[in-house]
């Protein structure tokens, strides 16, 4: 890419995120801490959160991660159509959208425009992990790799081994039609474009952070490995006018969490450690 092509990247990436970071930044200063408007004129003056946004990773023809016996696609529309269930039913007047009910794939910038079209207080994406990877055309296996990690959308320098989760969940962009026109230029196989990120205003960079921190908490709490929380270059994340994360539930790469993340047992459990996550981040933020 040339220093004309990076240019037009860069300005086309201004042109679709400042009109969102100005809505942002009017929101926060008209609201206070709240940082965000509510679902209906009616009960403006009230402070609540009102609706969630889940965002069941993949679908369709990109199936996500593949394990031995699974792929990604159908574990994270499992686990989010039972976390509806679950939001809804223990925290009452609280509504939960989800990006796919069926197995479609939605196109990344319409994931996030869903939260944002909505008015969502919280968007979450689910995902499973692997730590298998492509040398050389080979697939080098790594079953013993295990845990939790939850992200939010920041700017990373890429580096080797780190990279490997922003490139494989940006790489869906790829099978998108007109990709370059949605997203500015963005090529999740060019390091270098990872740098469009950067312009990004970190708007609700901390109460992102705090629910990603309460998710991988609760994680913890069940005894599950601990892989932190980490700021990545996500094009899922990067547009969502609201507190935002993505959680990889486990490793699919992984037989025993694939089999964990498959019965009804291990899907009961991550579903609880991220409703008590949404209470704890409700409570605390005075929603």
């Amino acid at each position: 890419m040339n220093l004309n092509q990076r240019t037009k990247s860069v300005l086309s990436i201004l042109g679709i995120t400042l009109p969102i970071l100005f809505l942002s930044i009017y929101v926060g200063t008209s609201k206070g801490d709240s940082a965000k408007e509510p679902i209906s004129t009616e009960v403006s003056g009230n402070k609540a959160m009102r609706l969630i946004v889940i965002d069941p990773g993949h679908g369709g023809r990109i199936p996500g991660a593949r394990g031995k016996i699974s792929a990604e696609k159908d574990i994270v529309l499992q686990v989010s159509k039972k976390l509806k269930d679950a939001i809804e039913k223990e925290l009452p007047g609280v509504k939960v959208m989800l990006t796919r009910e069926t197995d479609v794939d939605v196109p990344f910038h319409e994931r996030s425009a869903i939260a944002n079209r909505n008015r969502a207080d919280l968007f979450l994406s689910i995902h499973c992990n692997s730590a298998d990877y492509d040398s050389k055309g080979r697939v080098i296996r790594r079953p013993n790799v295990s845990g939790t990690e939850t992200f939010v959308c920041g700017y990373n320098r890429l580096q080797k081994g780190e990279s490997n989760v922003a490139v494989r969940e940006n790489a869906d962009i790829l099978m998108e039609e007109n990709y370059q026109e949605n997203y500015g230029g963005f090529d999740p196989k060019d390091p270098s474009s990872y740098i469009i990120f950067s312009l990004l205003k970190r708007t609700y960079r901390d109460k992102s952070i705090k629910f990603a921190s309460y998710i991988q908490n609760e994680y913890v709490k069940q005894g599950r490995p601990n892989r932190g929380v980490q700021e990545l270059s996500l094009a899922v994340l990067a547009f969502a006018s609201m507190p935002s994360a993505l959680t990889e539930i486990g490793f699919i790469s992984n037989p025993d969490e694939e089999n964990y993340m498959l019965s009804a047992k291990g899907q009961e459990e991550i579903v609880g450690n991220i409703v008590d996550a949404v209470k704890r981040y409700k409570t605390s933020s005075g929603l």
